[in-house]
């Protein structure tokens, strides 16, 4: 564990004040914590709901299961922002990477169809900047108010013999809750289901490794400078935040409109569409019912990457997945886009196993 810098009170001993010095010259500032800690206060309470129990400082968040659901299923995931955050480093823009990591973990709980509760973060730096530090944690904040969650903690470490100087790790952890008999678990899915496709924003959280060592290293391009095609700078391509899917699928789902969720991130379209198809069924993907976005025209060229390599990095301009019957795919369509989504008919299941493009 690194020292408890962030929304959990610095644990130090008697000898705090002779001690501190010499941990500030190790690398490990105790003073700006604080600063840093009281500087997030606001953000943190923002967030705050009737069901919040806790304050910031608390060494646990407490939160009141939500009345009025009959048989509560509790849903959780963790996750990070993986080495998108190199692309943040590089530009020195902190503001969107929390907006990444919260919107990732709620899509991923809203596949199962939970809606988000309350969150947790945990950011690790090797020096403390007290602005970075503050430009994140917003970052999650909003991104929390944007779902309608909670942050209900977190922890912030100072470890530099761990990182590099002006790097930073960011993981979060959201939990949400469901009725029992409303859990998406693809069981509903059947042969003939219409698979709707809604747009992403982008890369989202994944492949930047790849698009990282093209963009930077093939196209020897920087973060300010132009992407090709697009009009907008490398930074503004690469940096667009993660899409969140809650406000605009919770109506539908309230609905029981929709048999089963894909949350398209890494592995793309073959590898997480599959894992909500249950024995015997496959997918057959239109690929011709949607037009390519030009990020990913350029990664691929500049790249010279295969179809199949695009195909198992990226989510190829798809952030998620519904599976409707056909019935109803016409209204699911119309209220996706009445809530500001691209949204379209893009395949269909099938007997069979995995995915294939027709």
């Amino acid at each position: 564990m690194g020292e408890q810098v962030g929304k959990s009170p610095p644990r130090v001993n008697s000898r705090a004040g002779e001690d501190a010095p010499r941990y500030r010259e190790a690398g490990v500032d105790l003073d700006a914590a604080e600063r840093a800690k009281a500087g997030l206060k606001d953000l943190v309470a923002a967030t705050r709901d009737e069901n919040t129990l806790s304050d910031l400082g608390s060494f646990g968040g407490l939160y009141l299961v939500p009345p009025g659901v009959r048989a509560p299923v509790l849903v959780a995931s963790a996750d990070g922002v993986g080495t998108k955050l190199k692309v943040a480093f590089l530009s020195g823009r902190h503001g969107t990477v929390g907006r990444d990591l919260v919107n990732h973990c709620v899509n991923d709980i809203l596949v199962q169809g939970a809606r988000p509760l309350f969150f947790l973060d945990y950011l690790a730096v090797g020096v403390m900047d007290e602005d970075v530090v503050t430009e994140v944690v917003a970052g999650v904040a909003l991104g929390c108010r944007e779902n309608g969650c909670a942050l209900l903690g977190g922890e912030t470490a100072q470890m530099p013999d761990f990182y590099a100087a002006g790097e930073y790790d960011l993981a979060g952890f959201v939990v949400g809750v469901v009725e029992r008999d409303r859990v998406l678990d693809g069981s509903a899915v059947r042969v003939g289901d219409l698979l709707v496709g809604i747009a992403s924003t982008g890369l989202h959280t994944n492949g930047y490794t790849l698009a990282r060592r093209v963009v930077f290293d093939q196209l020897g391009l920087g973060p300010d400078d132009p992407f090709p095609t697009t009009g907008q700078s490398v930074a503004d391509e690469l940096l667009r935040a993660h899409r969140s899917y809650v406000r605009s699928l919770l109506p539908i789902l309230e609905g029981g409109r929709v048999h089963a969720l894909a949350h398209i991130t890494g592995g793309g379209i073959p590898g997480n569409l599959p894992r909500v198809l249950g024995p015997g069924l496959g997918a057959v993907v239109r690929r011709d019912s949607w037009e390519l976005s030009p990020v990913f025209g350029v990664l691929q060229r500049a790249g010279s990457l295969s179809l199949e390599e695009m195909d198992r990095v990226f989510n190829m301009g798809v952030g998620m997945i519904a599976i409707v019957h056909p019935a109803h795919a016409d209204g699911v369509i119309d209220s996706l886009r009445s809530e500001g989504e691209t949204a379209w008919i893009m395949g269909e299941i099938e007997a069979g196993q995995g995915v294939r493009y027709g």
